[in-house]
């Protein structure tokens, strides 16, 4: 394996970055989340997770073969990535306040739905299009890599996207669970009570 702790580390840190981008597939994570709790999100996140395989495996294969055939290439899709990336950051800064456009379709209820959706959203994406096929070569010489290399690429292209969205799910089925407990709400209530009489008392002795 030709690939070293640092370039994984990078490319995971990318991998990230584009997850916290918030998107369509962020808002039917929390729409089947919190209609139908985390095991709702999991379908959703699977078919995901697919598209993120094909993807990147599609992109390592198919960019190797290029390499291969043209000497230089390599310095060519550096230089994409960087342009890309910046060019990625610099329309998220300028479009910073649009809001999500939610799409029907990928919050339809059962698994099946669910997992087609999340397979659909991820192939038609531009953004993983543009990810996958425009900066992923950056961040690998794929003239050199090894089978072990491509397999190590995959499942960070999986393990990445798919813990963030999960993450979320959890995160959101906790607060669904605790705003739907009536002991949950009652201790909440009673804590946010205490905290606002706790508020009254210091303005009223400062």
């Amino acid at each position: 394996m030709t690939l070293g702790l640092g370039d994984m580390a990078l490319y995971a840190g990318a991998l990230f970055i584009l997850f916290i981008t918030p998107g369509p597939v962020w808002l039917a994570v929390m729409a089947r989340t919190l209609s139908g709790g985390a095991g709702a999100a999991l379908p959703l996140a699977a078919g995901v997770v697919v598209g993120d395989v094909l993807w990147s495996l599609l992109a390592v294969l198919g960019v190797s073969w290029v390499v291969g055939a043209f000497d230089g290439f390599m310095t060519v899709l550096k230089l994409v990535a960087v342009v890309m990336f910046a060019g990625m950051g610099v329309m998220l800064i300028r479009n910073a306040s649009r809001s999500i456009v939610a799409d029907s379709r990928l919050t339809r209820p059962g698994a099946w739905a669910g997992f087609m959706a999340g397979l659909a959203a991820i192939l038609g994406n531009p953004k993983a299009i543009l990810f996958y096929m425009g900066v992923l070569p950056g961040f690998f010489d794929l003239g050199q890599v090894t089978p072990g290399d491509i397999a190590v690429i995959v499942v960070l292209s999986a393990i990445v996207p798919f813990a963030g969205n999960m993450g979320m799910a959890l995160f959101l089925d906790r607060v669904r669970r605790l705003m739907t407990s009536p002991t949950a709400l009652r201790r909440t209530n009673l804590t946010s009570g205490g905290l606002l009489i706790l508020v009254a008392v210091v303005i009223a002795v400062t």
